[in-house]
């Protein structure tokens, strides 16, 4: 089984000074601003996505490696990113973390052409893992009175909740002020703040650690997670190649190795046997699919709203508000819902939650936006209570020596969550989408075009004009409603599904406090 490691501590003596009050919540502020600016860019450029197609005029597969290659990039290296900051320090790593995401936002901000704003969003990813599993864990070390670290633990996740359902609104509003490319120069003067704050404010912590860190396991969980991603991706478009289905197989392969590698292992960089328990993997679980189907949502309804219903960016995003709201009303109300209901209703409830958003969405005959605003309620409240509630499941179940590996499960679910959101219900939208384009009047470039994507063809409407346009634009608006139906009940079934195996696994009872 191999020896466990010790309990992390602080590089300073064990009797040090808490920190006073009012400096507490002040390194929280530094640490909350650096995670809602992560957690928005994983859904900003949604609104903004229309905006950057007349811009860049980027192909339909690279729409989507633009939109979620930064989640991806990023939940594939939390793993790797925890354990460095353990090694050499949180403050350093979160710092240069940040200094590194607002460099790429500049990469981001100036780009042509689509390759250029790919590589700034890889680099974005990267800054955004350097920079998350230093807020969870030097939370951990600031508070040490156990009621304020679960009240400092539950804002943390009601951050990290409504960052990610608040980039729309920001986005959209400048995008239309300024410019797609305004959403990543907010980046650049958050950035420069927050960095001066936190090398005035935070404090150095390092876990004692014997031996150098497992490169190889690194790069196994690294390109284990990439090449999911890619089968995903790939098989879930429809009639993937060989080599699709190669690399699909290889990422079962390489996570398969990490994991060998890490029961193996004296001080793994994930123990893998932290799974065992049931509590533990059920918040894996429903983090992951909370953030895959509120990512998922956002991206395809907002698509919905400017393409189908010719609303502009800042619009848009103002009609995306209710899943913001909610999302931080279900995360603040969290803690008193897990004293008075209970852990195991509770999560049960968040998932029915999501599962009910999406089932409206696949049931109501004809969509409108009273009905996609009630979805957004449905999708923020149950995102919201499940994001907070694994968060302190996850940090209770395990032993305190494994509380930072706890922070790190959790927020790769996160990331990982709103990629796969986008790369699987999104690919599989986009395949529904094509299938229902038909009867075009149309040939040639210009059919492919509107068959490819919604954008597409808005773009060849436009371009033809007159009573062909308005014939191709309404043909594009039947096929993406009817893609969106069956994308909603597909995604009803995975988190429903879920949801039931989360009632099996959380034994009755179970109550969740802040780790020791």
């Amino acid at each position: 089984m191999g020896r466990i490691p010790p309990q992390e501590q602080s590089e300073n003596p064990p009797n040090q000074v808490t920190p006073a009050a009012a400096s507490r919540w002040a390194m929280l502020a530094v640490l909350c601003a650096s995670l809602l600016l992560v957690a928005m860019d994983a859904t900003i450029l949604n609104v903004a996505l229309p905006s950057l197609i007349d811009h860049m005029e980027p192909s339909p597969m690279e729409q989507l490696w633009i939109v979620d290659l930064y989640g991806l990039v990023l939940g594939g290296l939390l793993i790797t990113c925890g354990a460095i900051g353990d090694r050499y320090g949180r403050k350093r790593l979160f710092l240069s973390g940040f200094v590194l995401f607002g460099l790429a936002s500049v990469v981001a901000a100036t780009a042509h052409m689509p390759a250029q704003l790919i590589a700034g969003r890889a680099l974005l990813g990267v800054g955004g893992a350097m920079v998350m599993p230093s807020t969870l864990s030097l939370i951990r070390n600031i508070f040490t009175d156990d009621k304020e670290r679960t009240l400092a633990i539950g804002i943390w996740a009601s951050v990290a909740g409504a960052g990610a359902a608040i980039g729309p609104l920001v986005g959209g509003h400048l995008v239309e002020a300024f410019g797609w490319s305004a959403a990543f120069w907010l980046n650049v003067p958050v950035v420069i703040i927050t960095v001066g704050a936190g090398l005035w404010l935070l404090p150095e912590y390092k876990a004692p650690q014997h031996g150098s860190l497992d490169w190889a396991s690194a790069a196994l969980s690294v390109l284990g997670v990439v090449a999911l991603a890619w089968g995903i991706k790939h098989v879930a478009k429809g009639s993937p190649a060989p080599i699709d289905l190669a690399i699909m197989a290889a990422s079962v392969i390489l996570l398969g190795l990490f994991a060998y590698r890490q029961l193996k292992s004296a001080d793994p960089l994930l123990d893998v046997r932290l799974f065992r328990n049931r509590a533990f993997t059920a918040a894996a679980l429903a983090t992951l699919l909370a953030m895959l189907a509120i990512g998922a949502a956002l991206f395809l309804i907002s698509l919905w709203l400017q393409y189908i219903h010719g609303y502009s960016p800042s619009e848009a995003g103002m009609r995306t508000l209710p899943a913001a709201l909610a999302t931080l009303f279900g995360s603040l109300s969290t803690p008193w819902l897990m004293q008075h209901v209970g852990v195991r209703a509770l999560m049960g409830f968040a998932l029915g939650a999501l599962a009910t958003g999406f089932a409206v969405l696949a049931a109501v005959p004809e969509t409108t936006y009273p009905i996609v605003a009630l979805v957004l309620l449905c999708l923020g409240i149950g995102d919201g209570i499940a994001i907070t509630t694994a968060a302190a499941v996850l940090v209770s179940a395990v032993p305190a020596e494994r509380a930072g590996q706890a922070g790190a499960v959790e927020e790769t679910n996160y990331e990982l969550g709103i990629g796969l959101g986008v790369a699987l219900l999104g690919s599989i939208h986009g395949r529904l989408f094509t299938g229902h384009m038909t009867g075009l009047p149309l040939q040639g470039e210009d059919l492919a075009d509107a068959r490819g994507s919604v954008g597409g063809a808005a773009y060849v409407a436009e371009k033809i004009g007159g009573p062909t346009g308005t014939e191709v634009l309404h043909i594009a608006q039947h096929a993406y409603d009817a893609a969106l139906t069956t994308t909603s009940w597909i995604s009803t079934a995975m988190v429903g599904t879920v949801a039931v195996l989360t009632a099996i696994l959380v034994p009755r009872g179970f109550k969740a406090t802040a780790a020791h």
